[in-house]
């Protein structure tokens, strides 16, 4: 599964492109790449959040990286870094996004 991944166009010209394990963190992804007959592709599924800013995106997407590398970690897990002036934003994304 690590050569599966999922595309975020932001506005025109800006898109993100992960690992699926990753964005398989949102549970709102999650349940939007389980219908078979909107994702025909299983090597490369687009989402569109258009309502989310790309800036938020970014972070949300750093998240579903950290997530994924700390998750059943043994080691000492760092803080994940939120910048105050993104806090809300990435909040209302995160609740919305089910992560």
């Amino acid at each position: 599964s690590s050569g599966i991944n999922a595309e975020w166009p932001l506005r025109p010209g800006h898109e993100f492109i992960l690992k699926r394990s990753h964005a398989l963190t949102s549970g709102t992804i999650k349940a939007m790449l389980s219908y078979p007959t909107n994702f025909k592709n299983k090597e490369m599924s687009k989402v569109q959040f258009r309502e989310i800013p790309s800036h938020v995106l970014c972070k949300v997407c750093m998240y579903f990286a950290y997530k994924n590398r700390y998750t059943n970690s043994t080691s000492e897990i760092p803080e994940f870094p939120i910048e105050p002036e993104i806090a809300l934003e990435l909040l209302m994304a995160a609740n919305f996004l089910d992560c």
